[in-house]
């Protein structure tokens, strides 16, 4: 039933920022693993286990909300992953060693998982069914905001503080949403009535789940920095992966009581939906990462003027989601948004493919405008069409699996782009050092103005030119990693590309007011 006035914005607010929330803790960290290793005395492999444990535990419990929800309720279960969520971060905080602090980051992200998943369902129940739409795009506030104002906040937080207050700065806001959804929130009809005795609970399937997609999310994230299948947990666990998943699709359309009920996937637009989903998952994550090694590690911003520069991008897109929204209610075609969402994000690839060392603050500013805008356009309307037209008993098994291929589509992006800018940069290095010819010209008047220019601050001799060699190097080194950041620009666009013609394979339909009041009570 629709809340009203004051109580209505007050949910939407609460299950906004929780969205956010957990989003922003799927990268806040990133900015901040240098510190943290040094300060916890690891390497910045180890380090990366706490980037890792989170995503695992996202990915896991994401696809088993809506079974939750059901056994729970979705009040208390959305309370508690607050609860969890809240002590998990401050105890993150307090962590004094690496494997204390990456067990709180694998809690933190069951508890986050939940507030991703469930707040959706929780605005929804705010609005009539007529502004649905708008709902839906609020919410999508939340999905593409949480990655953007991630790193902004943990550079500033890097920059000025100690990197345990990325942790802490989610206590009190948790504190306040659970007194906010206490107070405000109500209960389902059928959550006064759970007889959990009746629900039967598919443990093999949630089994399955746990290690197949577990497995899949730490070869992703793990690949590229362990050597891929040279490395034998990466070998092993695709194994198992390559052998639970399947089993787990089996069993699930098999059983009776499915914790994922998989058999809505036979739905045209959610299965074409759901793979344009994964590339809007691949170029949000994407596009979040390679900015900011772009501006550091070539620029050479600092972490805060990097998080800022994304800023302007994030208030734009926060000002065009309600009109997205708006529009969808007023009768706009959702098609019409994501075919413009999606040559956005196309048009931001080619802008920031074709930047370079000299890129000025105003270059990013325009390329991040463009991205803000497409995502504001894409998201709400994309996952619109994606359950417009399934079953109202479908959809919480729609939304929760359009979810976890987003944050699958997410985990792909990091771990192809990872490997393709190690490819693409052993390649553009051997390319440019074969042009570096003993006795050029060039060359040899470029490293003797370098010596010179250290023999000049003090240095002797010998070390000005072993030093200008050195240079020399890095400057190699540092070019080939530059255009390998542009080819993987150019390849996030091609898949774009690639996948546009998808959207004019989904029925045209508005979701009717029958199944947007039973997304009320669906996980998103």
């Amino acid at each position: 039933m629709a809340s009203a006035g004051f109580k209505k914005w007050i949910i939407v607010i609460t299950t906004v920022s929780a969205a956010i929330l957990e989003l922003i803790d799927t990268s806040i960290v990133n900015v901040g693993i240098t510190q943290m290793a040094g300060n916890l005395g690891v390497t910045i492999e180890d380090i990366s286990w706490v980037v890792t444990a989170y995503a695992i535990a996202n990915v896991i419990i994401i696809p088993m909300t809506g079974f939750l929800q059901n056994y729970f309720g979705r009040k208390t279960y959305y309370i508690g992953s607050i609860i969890l969520f809240t002590i998990a971060s401050y105890f993150c905080g307090i962590a004094d060693n690496l494997w204390t602090l990456v067990a709180f980051r694998f809690l933190q992200g069951i508890g986050g998982g939940a507030l991703l998943s469930t707040s959706q369902g929780i605005m929804y129940d705010a609005f009539p069914p007529s502004q649905r739409a708008i709902a839906s795009a609020l919410f999508g506030m939340g999905i593409v905001m949480g990655p953007t104002l991630g790193p902004t906040l943990g550079g500033y937080i890097i920059d000025n503080y100690h990197w345990s207050w990325m942790f802490f700065i989610n206590v009190p806001i948790g504190i306040l949403a659970v007194f906010l959804c206490s107070t405000f929130i109500d209960k389902q009809p059928s959550e006064y009535s759970i007889d959990r005795s009746t629900i039967k609970i598919d443990q093999i399937g949630i089994l399955l789940l746990a290690v197949g997609v577990g497995s899949l999310q730490y070869v992703l994230e793990r690949g590229e920095a362990d050597d891929w299948f040279d490395d034998r947990a990466i070998l092993y666990l695709t194994i198992i992966a390559a052998i639970s998943i399947p089993l787990f699709l089996w069993w699930e359309l098999k059983t009776k009581s499915p914790v994922m009920d998989l058999r809505v996937v036979k739905n045209r637009n959610l299965a074409v939906g759901s793979v344009l989903v994964f590339i809007i998952g691949y170029g949000l994550f994407t596009s979040i990462l390679l900015f900011p090694l772009f501006a550091q590690r070539i620029v050479g911003y600092t972490a805060t003027k990097t998080g800022n520069i994304l800023i302007p991008g994030g208030a734009v897109a926060l000002i065009m989601f309600p009109v997205v929204g708006r529009s969808m209610a007023a009768g706009v075609s959702p098609r019409i948004f994501a075919i413009l969402g999606y040559l956005a994000f196309i048009l931001f690839c080619y802008m920031m493919s074709n930047l370079n060392a000299d890129a000025s603050e105003r270059d990013f500013t325009w390329a991040l405008l463009v991205r803000g805008a497409g995502l504001a356009m894409i998201n709400a309307p994309l996952i619109n069409q994606s359950i417009s037209t399934l079953k109202p008993s479908e959809l919480p098994t729609g939304i929760a699996f359009t979810n976890m291929v987003r944050q699958l589509g997410g985990a792909f992006g990091v771990a192809i782009t990872n490997t393709y800018i190690a490819q693409r940069s052993a390649v553009h290095r051997n390319d440019l050092v074969s042009n570096l010819q003993p006795g050029d010209a060039l060359t040899t008047d470029r490293l003797n103005a370098m010596a010179q220019s250290l023999a000049s601050r003090g240095m002797n001799a010998f070390d000005s030119v072993t030093a200008a060699y050195r240079n020399m190097d890095a400057l190699i080194s540092k070019q080939a990693l530059m255009v390998s950041y542009l080819d993987t620009f150019r390849l996030a666009g091609l898949f774009f590309v690639v996948t546009l013609p998808l959207l004019f394979l989904m029925q045209n339909k508005k979701m009717d007011p029958a199944a947007a009041k039973a997304a009320a009570d669906a996980a998103h």
